[in-house]
């Protein structure tokens, strides 16, 4: 309890030191259990990858994926400058190595989780959020066994969840290519090639974008001289994980009722997989609800609202609704694009000169404005959707 705080912020409170800690034990229960789920596929995938690699005589480029020498040669090759930005954090060549070691396995294993669920399910169904916060407090106990209370743990610990939350990203996003070229007749290493091109040009652009995020709007909690900045919730979760481990502040009765709420989840979820229900109970799903903030959970649960009454309201068959779906989809898709671009486009003019202002309209418009144009834009949704 807080004297002469609003209702506000005390709710912001307990989400902030309590409730999103439930997100973080249901969330790393459900990393665990998406690899357990998966161990058959993950073995036999790696082993039917071997056992083809050695039939191959005469190697027909037309037709097979980029041999596992090649694979395995590049992963070694670009393991040593991750090594030496770890080394660089910390300072010790042990320490630097058995970094690096825990990444590479680590990611191997996340990533082979994530293109599964990416390529069975869809991209929606990655599970990177519980991947990274596993991987971030198996680094962080791990570094803080080595190293103590080091003022460079957390951002050691953040270092190789980045790494291994961007190799599963990536692993989801290239098994839908690897999935559209396979329907399409594409050749599978040429994909495999451009893909590489690809991580390399992001690689490239990402780091100026967020930048110039950064200098203009700032990311992640608000402070006084940037009192707008763009919400990172999954960022600021992760680094108070690590922080808290390292400082002894992360609170571990919350984060074990999570776990043991994320179990009961993952029960509850197979029972109404064995009884054919029609729903089911995702634990990671269930696990993004509890740690994301209200402003963004809020809008999250809206469009669930408007996607089961546009497809509930349908009276078209099956195959017109689901192309009805997939234009709400689309239409849903170019919403979060656009936003994100004239973000970009934005923040140029403010970086340049220095004026947060220098854009702003000045008009001091009612809420109710605000919230008629996200109805109107709600109603479009559904119209496309459900017409």
């Amino acid at each position: 309890y807080a004297e002469g705080a609003s209702a506000t912020d005390l709710a912001f409170s307990i989400w902030t030191s309590k409730i999103r800690f439930l997100g973080v034990g249901a969330m790393l229960v459900g990393g665990i259990w998406a690899l357990i789920s998966m161990r058959r596929s993950l073995i036999f995938g790696i082993l039917d990858g071997l056992r083809a690699e050695a039939k191959v005589t005469s190697y027909d480029h037309t037709q097979h994926d980029t041999p596992m020498t090649f694979a395995l040669l590049g992963t070694v090759i670009f393991v040593v400058p991750i090594f030496a930005v770890y080394y660089s954090i910390v300072g010790m060549i042990g320490v630097g190595l058995i970094m690096t070691l825990v990444m590479v396995i680590v990611g191997f294993l996340f990533s082979s989780v994530a293109a599964y669920m990416a390529g069975i399910v869809g991209s929606s169904n990655n599970p990177i959020s519980g991947i990274t916060i596993a991987t971030i407090l198996l680094a962080s106990l791990l570094l803080l066994w080595l190293m103590g209370s080091s003022a460079v743990g957390a951002a050691a610990a953040i270092m190789v969840g980045a790494v291994v939350c961007c190799s599963a990203a990536i692993a989801g996003d290239n098994m839908q290519d690897l999935k559209a070229g396979y329907l399409v007749g594409a050749t599978p290493w040429r994909q495999q090639l451009m893909q590489g091109v690809g991580v390399v040009a992001a690689a490239l652009v990402m780091a100026p974008i967020l930048n110039l995020l950064l200098q203009a709007y700032g990311i992640g909690p608000a402070t006084d001289e940037q009192p707008d900045a763009l919400l990172a919730p999954q960022a600021t979760l992760m680094a108070s994980v690590a922080q808290g481990i390292f400082s002894g502040g992360l609170p571990w009765n919350m984060v074990g009722l999570g776990a043991l709420i994320g179990i009961v989840i993952i029960c509850f979820d197979e029972y109404l997989k064995y009884y054919g229900a029609n729903w089911r109970a995702p634990v990671l799903a269930v696990a993004v609800g509890i740690y994301l903030p209200l402003e963004l959970a809020v809008p999250i649960f809206a469009g669930g609202l408007i996607a089961y009454f546009s497809e509930r309201h349908s009276v078209l068959d099956s195959t017109r609704r689901l192309d009805r779906r997939r234009r709400g989809v689309l239409f849903a898709a170019g919403l979060i694009t656009g936003e994100a671009l004239i973000g970009i486009l934005m923040a140029i003019p403010i970086v340049l000169t220095g004026n947060a202002e220098i854009i702003a309209l000045g008009l001091h418009l009612p809420s109710l404005v605000g919230f008629a144009v996200i109805a109107i834009i709600a109603g479009t949704l559904y119209r496309v959707a459900a017409r």
